[in-house]
């Protein structure tokens, strides 16, 4: 088995038709964050399937399939490297950890991001330093600094919401919309466990928050607190 096999049985389930409305839903035109993306038309069910197939994959053929241009062999890489994560031994666990902050460029897209970072990094970094979050947060690739926060959501369902709070701070003034749309997601699962904390945070920078990230983070609340909240009435 190796990553060559992998491709061209996944070719064999490729669908054009499928492929082009992924590109428009990616964003893949000209100045847009996914420019230049290929699709293959792959649905995750396929994909997830194909990950079951392929679990014991070698790690330097999953990560051939990881620098792809193919957006969904891309996203194959990752969710059989979440798998071996959480199946693997402590030293498998750390490879993959280190494997995937090497490949950063390649975790070009929100979906990539979102399927793996909270999986891999925030795990790995349950019980370390988290230093890496926050270099992770100040770097100029967009990617980079969405897995910090999304990683983030690992601490979160474990009621540790301190990471969240201070990346969230320091993303506040982040020029993308979809690191708004990370940030605001992740303050609103820290309050949909702990209210009072996400409001205290709120209340510090909702007058300052860019207005997407507000409407995320306030998504859930009742109707009048969510417009005190955006007409600045708090």
């Amino acid at each position: 088995m190796n990553s060559e096999y992998v491709v061209r049985q996944l070719n064999k389930q490729a669908s054009a038709e499928y492929a082009e409305k992924m590109q428009g839903y990616f964003k893949t035109g000209q100045g847009q964050y996914g420019h230049g993306d290929v699709f293959w038309g792959l649905r995750m069910p396929v994909l997830r399937d194909a990950v079951k197939q392929f679990h014991a994959l070698a790690l330097e053929h999953t990560l051939s399939l990881l620098v792809s241009e193919v957006h969904e062999l891309r996203l194959f890489a990752l969710l059989l490297l979440v798998k071996q994560y959480q199946t693997g031994p402590p030293a498998s666990k750390k490879r993959i950890f280190d494997s995937y902050l090497a490949h950063t460029t390649y975790i070009n897209n929100w979906d990539l991001v979102d399927c793996s970072a909270h999986l891999i990094v925030g795990p790995q970094l349950q019980s370390q330093a988290r230093d890496t979050l926050y270099q992770l947060a100040q770097s100029s690739l967009l990617w980079e600094r969405r897995i910090a926060i999304m990683a983030t959501l690992h601490f979160i369902r474990a009621k540790d919401y301190q990471d969240t709070l201070q990346l969230g701070a320091v993303l506040l003034n982040d020029p993308h919309d979809l690191i708004h749309k990370a940030v605001g997601w992740m303050l609103r699962e820290v309050g949909n466990r702990n209210k009072p904390i996400e409001e205290a945070f709120l209340k510090t920078h909702y007058k300052v928050m860019p207005r997407t990230m507000l409407r995320y983070a306030i998504e859930k609340f009742p109707e009048n607190e969510r417009q005190a909240y955006l007409k600045g009435r708090i």
